[in-house]
């Protein structure tokens, strides 16, 4: 491998997305001079991967909601792979006048795509060309299950009646892999595949826990949001964080979402 090769690998620090990224690769069929849309793009991971393996003959457009995220991934592109664009679009919304796309990615997407995934899904297939292939990632329903059940058991032995009812209805909201295969299988796409791979991610107990990149900021802040009261929630999450070894290991599961789009008909 040259040193380009390597200028452009998903990188190693990255032990959430890039982990989200090796499974969408190992399912996308991926070769050179395509066009791909890689919706939900982030800062660039895996659209600069992607854009190198389709060189200079292929195409990759880049969308994300967030124009921080957009202009970030521009900072680290610079001038280079020009076949590469990044451009603030929301996804759930793409322009009428977008063309097709042979592939369509898109890593950690589905989250995103309240509040209705299914039609979000269905706007992109609109966009995918016949024979092209979609592939979405999302950590699905059972992520780090042991802390949930431990969130739960805590809310019913304090007597958190109105605090469970709002966590229940977060859990319930999180989409299966079942729920992604219903989906593709309903907008008429074929080989269809929803394949689960586990990460586990390593915590310790006290600050380490509550303030853990990968779970602050997104899977912990669910649970402090079902407190009306901020105080009673630092007060409910210390005491969960000083008990971590009865929800460890926590296993995430890496949710790929695969189809093929072999329909002449309207999605």
């Amino acid at each position: 491998m040259n040193d380009h090769k390597l200028r452009w690998s998903l990188p190693k620090h990255d032990y959430w997305s890039t982990p989200f990224a090796e499974s969408l690769l190992r399912h996308l069929d991926l070769r050179s001079g395509i066009r791909i849309l890689d919706v939900a793009s982030g800062h660039g991971i895996p659209a600069f991967y992607l854009a190198e393996q389709v060189g200079s003959s292929g195409e990759v457009l880049a969308v994300d909601i967030s124009a921080g995220q957009v202009a970030r991934a521009r900072a680290i592109q610079g001038s280079q792979l020009p076949w590469l664009r990044f451009e603030c679009i929301d996804m759930r919304s793409l322009p009428p006048d977008l063309p097709t796309f042979d592939r369509i990615t898109g890593n950690l997407s589905v989250m995103f795509f309240r509040p209705d995934r299914f039609q979000a899904v269905r706007g992109l297939v609109k966009h995918l060309k016949r024979e092209g292939q979609l592939v979405l990632t999302f950590p699905s329903y059972g992520t780090f299950d042991s802390l949930w059940q431990r969130v739960d058991q805590m809310m019913i032995q304090k007597g958190l009646a109105d605090e469970r009812a709002r966590f229940q209805d977060y859990l319930h909201e999180r989409p299966s892999a079942q729920d992604g295969r219903d989906w593709l299988e309903a907008l008429d796409l074929e080989r269809v595949e929803a394949i689960e791979y586990p990460l586990e991610v390593a915590t310790g107990p006290g600050p380490e826990f509550l303030h853990h990149p990968l779970l602050r900021g997104g899977f912990l802040d669910d649970v402090y949001e079902c407190f009306e009261d901020p105080t009673h929630a630092e007060e409910f999450m210390e005491e969960l964080s000083k008990d971590v070894e009865r929800f460890t290991p926590l296993i995430a599961q890496r949710c790929v979402l695969s189809g093929w789009n072999k329909s002449c008909g309207s999605i």
